[in-house]
């Protein structure tokens, strides 16, 4: 198995992480304040979550999806794809430092 499709895998699992804790301190604030600002980060969360949780499922649970991936996909299709799951856990790790700070 490509070393690339497993930090791609552990890259969106970290975002799932993240972005459980983002929603869960979004939705406490949109409890209290009903302010459009937090439904909006609250969806935002929402929606990011629900796409790496998709993306999640065909990585390890998709049995034809799963097996493509790690074999048939060229590793400069994994550079680009772990490229774009890395930058993403960059931004919603720092958004989550600051959200928890």
């Amino acid at each position: 198995m490509s070393t690339l499709f497993t930090l791609a895998r552990i890259a969106v699992g970290l975002n799932l992480v993240l972005l459980a804790a983002l929603g869960a301190v979004w939705a406490r604030n949109y409890y209290r304040l009903r302010s459009k600002h937090t439904l909006g980060v609250l969806v935002f969360a929402a929606l990011l979550f629900a796409e790496n949780a998709f993306t999640l499922y065909f990585y390890l649970f998709d049995e034809v999806l799963s097996a493509w991936f790690a074999t048939v996909v060229p590793d400069i299709a994994w550079q680009a794809m772990l490229l774009f799951h890395v930058l993403e856990t960059l931004a919603v790790g720092f958004l989550t430092w600051v959200t928890l700070d």
